[in-house]
């Protein structure tokens, strides 16, 4: 791999977390941003011997902090190779008409808004140097609706058509771009998050089924990431063999 520096958002847990131990493992310098210190701080300590890494401990959302923290990185971060846009989460399972509108905003700040500044303040650079990838991590969601994905669903589809029109705009360049779409998946604190602490919810999503893990979705990322600088992966989709993208929802009124 002849990328030499990574910004992996949402890097203190799952998949996030997952995609930093695998670029670590291929030497690659680390700016690791997530919202949980600590965190940040015990996978710092983790990687230390593969790689050397730089945390930014702020939210994601906050425009003003991760702007003044990529434009004062140390010299030997500077470069920015590699852009992985990880973070993001769902919040409730409820029909539309039953949400919290701050549900829907807080997903639409994490899930687009947010993803797309810190690739407006990165891209620019990749492109004058003609060299970098972005990855973003998308979802299944994005192109299969489901009950209660709602903004969720509908945030997932704005990635994958920015990641897509992205590559568009890239033309002429060597920038690659590409979204990496799974499905379920557990050893995370996605549902978690979804069902706000609620542990007993989030367990019974994976009762009686194998999902993805997030070492799946790392091993994904470092093969795109290891093409040939002449191959772009446009998309990924990653389901586990106990989910299918067909079926169709019926329901039958009866008297």
């Amino acid at each position: 791999m002849n990328y030499k520096v990574a910004v992996v958002t949402g890097a203190s847990s799952g998949i996030g977390k997952a995609i930093a131990e695998s670029l670590a493992k291929q030497g690659v310098r680390l700016i690791l941003i997530a919202r949980r210190n600590d965190k940040l701080g015990l996978l710092k300590s983790e990687l230390q011997s593969n790689t050397e890494c730089h945390v930014i401990a702020c939210d994601i959302t906050d425009k003003k902090r991760i702007s003044e923290e990529l434009k004062s990185l140390p010299a030997e971060f500077a470069k920015v190779d590699v852009l992985i846009n990880c973070a993001g989460l769902a919040l409730g399972l409820e029909a539309a008409q039953e949400t919290e509108w701050q549900d829907w905003e807080t997903m639409l700040n994490i899930n687009c808004l947010a993803l797309t500044y810190i690739t407006h303040l990165l891209l620019p650079d990749m492109v004058e140097r003609n060299f970098g990838h972005i990855i973003n991590i998308g979802s299944t969601a994005g192109t299969y609706p489901y009950k209660g994905a709602n903004v969720y669903g509908a945030t997932k589809a704005f990635v994958e058509q920015f990641t897509l029109n992205l590559k568009a705009d890239l033309l002429g360049t060597a920038v690659r771009v590409t979204n990496i779409e799974p499905a379920m998946v557990g050893d995370s604190e996605f549902s978690l998050v979804r069902f706000k602490g609620d542990k007993d919810k989030a367990d019974e999503v994976y009762d009686g089924l194998k999902p993805l893990c997030p070492a799946d979705i790392s091993e994904c990322a470092i093969w795109v990431l290891s093409q040939p600088a002449h191959v772009n992966i446009n998309r990924i989709e990653m389901m586990p063999t106990s989910q299918a993208p067909s079926g169709l929802a019926v329901h039958k009124k009866r008297d």
